[in-house]
């Protein structure tokens, strides 16, 4: 299997669209029409990691993690990211990071994290906003329904947990058809008249080409009259963090204790408790502090979450419990959430999961 198939699959499902400006996702090295015989799927890329590719075989490692978020400009074996790509170099290992675009998609990370934990309920803490937009197109009645279930097919119209969303108002479209114009409808020099429907339709940015493409397939004008413009509408289904509910209120102590254990926590740094028992659980894989304001209007118990300073501990105000469980025992079923989707979608492939702890930090 090309390496290109992998990449395709995994940029329908978690849109690079979807990575902060900060990030480095995708394809990191590699050439798309590489044959991989194997992929190795981790949180992090280290020696130790690409070691283990070598010897089962896999010339593909999928992490979660970039190795490389700014330029390389030298290879000179100081670092280990410049002896890793020395050896992936070397050993035409290929790869691959899957980061913030899988952080901010509604099955990504943090669904993971909550599925763990037992929650309910469950909805994007806080929503972005700029990745919608809105599709206007006007077609003739009598073929309504073949330019409906295209546009649909294409992955447009869906709201939330509602899919095959769609308005439809009923005028009249007026066009003359000049010199060397093919119209569907009326003859050339003579304005007509037609009874058309305008269809409007929600669309995700990184779908509006395919859509746009299976709009004009299905539509019989020669020139198809649409519109398309950018919503401030936040995608319900795409942003940071998680809020749900447990199926019931739990003792805080006895809740700490079911996190150690789920998620091997050495330790859970957390500020004051405020309440005997939690229910309403806000989380977010890795580095999560920027989210406790989204995490206290949405009037959460408890929000889970790591790397936090000192100051930002303060930021809780007797609000909310902060519980940081570090950023390793966040994240790390992220490496299992990805070989799952891998192993779905080609059952009949390589596909492993690493068997290293790649945390860089120890706790005694």
């Amino acid at each position: 299997m090309q390496l290109l198939e992998i990449c395709r699959f995994l940029e329908a499902k978690f849109p690079l669209q979807l990575q902060e400006s900060y990030d480095n996702a995708g394809l990191i090295y590699g050439y798309s029409e590489k044959e991989i015989s194997g992929v190795l799927v981790s949180l992090d890329v280290t020696e130790a990691i690409v070691d283990e590719a070598i010897a089962n075989n896999c010339n593909l490692i999928i992490s979660h993690h970039p190795i490389l978020f700014r330029g390389l400009k030298k290879l000179n074996r100081k670092n280990y990211v410049e002896r890793i790509f020395e050896k992936c170099i070397q050993q035409q290992i290929a790869l691959y990071a899957i980061h913030t675009n899988l952080d901010n998609h509604y099955q990504g990370v943090n669904a993971k994290i909550a599925a763990k934990l037992g929650l309910e309920n469950v909805r994007i803490l806080r929503p972005i906003s700029g990745l919608l937009h809105k599709l206007e197109v006007y077609v003739p009645q009598s073929h309504f329904l073949d330019v409906d279930k295209a546009i649909l097919g294409a992955g447009a119209g869906q709201i939330g947990n509602y899919k095959d969303c769609h308005f439809r108002s009923l005028g009249t479209g007026t066009f003359t058809p000049i010199e060397n114009a093919k119209p569907h409808t009326g003859n050339k020099g003579i304005r007509e008249e037609v009874q058309e429907l305008k269809l409007e339709y929600v669309v995700e940015e990184n779908l509006l080409h395919k859509v746009i493409q299976a709009m004009r397939e299905a539509h019989p004008y020669e020139e198809v009259a649409y519109h398309v413009m950018q919503t401030t509408n936040p995608n319900q289904n795409r942003g940071s963090g998680i809020i749900g509910q447990l199926p019931e209120p739990i003792d805080t102590q006895l809740f700490f204790k079911r996190v150690k254990q789920t998620f091997g926590c050495g330790c859970i740094k957390h500020t004051q408790l405020l309440k005997p028992k939690v229910q309403s659980i806000a989380l977010c894989g890795g580095a999560g502090s920027f989210l406790v304001p989204d995490a206290i209007a949405a009037r959460a118990d408890l929000y889970l979450s790591s790397d936090f300073k000192y100051h930002e501990f303060f930021d809780a105000d007797n609000h909310l419990v902060i519980a940081d469980i570090g950023h390793y025992e966040s994240e790390q079923f992220t490496s299992e959430l990805l070989a799952e989707q891998l192993t779905e979608n080609f059952p009949n492939f390589a596909i492993r999961l690493t068997k290293l702890n790649t945390n860089p930090v120890n706790y005694i």
